[in-house]
Order: structure tokens, then sequence, then C-alpha cells
């Protein structure tokens, strides 16, 4: 599978024209916002991988695991786990000044949720995918097969 990402990636960015990223040069937020994605996909895969079900039951099983208040928890338990880079990155997600708040969340939850999600973007562009599961394992695996 790693491969075949590598794959994908590559010729993602040759199709499209899109030479070497320089990952320091993004802002806090913008890895957040791809980080929300790569994240979400990690979850909806887990959840669709687990077996068929109604598309009603899959949405409300990847819901509960994508919300603010489970992404902040997940933070909370890796911040011994981020290597230092990682907790650099996560540091200027949680600290960046967003002008868009998530409705039903805590303004903790969701600045740590971004924060999070800003690692998880992160990884997705570095293309550390292995590395991202394993946060995301860490992070919320218990909560998984509720």
């Amino acid at each position: 599978m790693e491969e075949s990402v590598s794959v994908l990636q590559r010729k993602f960015r040759e199709t499209f024209g899109i030479g070497p990223l320089e990952l320091r040069n993004y802002s806090p937020l913008t890895l957040a916002y791809i980080g929300d994605a790569a994240y979400e996909l990690v979850i909806r895969s887990i959840i669709v991988e687990q077996g068929n079900a109604p598309v009603n039951k899959l949405h409300k099983r990847s819901s509960r695991l994508v919300k603010a208040k489970t992404q902040a928890e997940a933070a909370a338990r890796l911040m011994d786990v981020f290597t230092e880079e990682e907790l650099a990155v996560y540091k200027r997600g949680r600290n960046a000044r967003s002008h868009t708040m998530a409705k039903n969340a805590e303004m903790t939850d969701y600045r740590m949720a971004t924060g999070f999600e800003a690692v998880m973007g992160y990884l997705h562009l570095k293309q550390d995918y292995e590395r991202m599961v394993t946060l995301v394992s860490l992070g919320i695996g218990d909560k998984l097969g509720e």
C-alpha cells in the first residue's frame, strides 16, 4: 500500500506540475486544512473496512471520531509520542488564530484539534502515512470499536 501511495503522489505531482514541497513554509492553518481531509479519509477508510453498513451508520461512526473533542483527546494522548518536529507543528497549529470555530466545540478543544489536524496535514504532505496511521492508532485506537 505504501508504495502505491507514493506512485499516486508522484503521478499527481507530475500531472499537475507540482514541484517539491517546502513544508516549513506552509502556514499551520493550511496544514490543518489538508490534515482535516487526510485524517477524515483515514477514519472513513477504517470504518468502511470494518464492514459494509448503511451510509447513515457509517457517517455516525466516523463523525464521533472526527469531531474536535475526540481530536483534542487524541492530541493530549500523543504529547509524549510526538517527535520534536511534530510537536512544533502541533503547537503552531494549536496557537494559530483562526477566524472560525467548529460549532458544538469548546475553544480549547478546537485549538487542540487544529494542532492535531496540522500534524496530520504535515505527515500527509510529507507522505509519511506509516507515522500518520501509528499516531491515529495511538490517539483514538480504543474508540474505533465503540
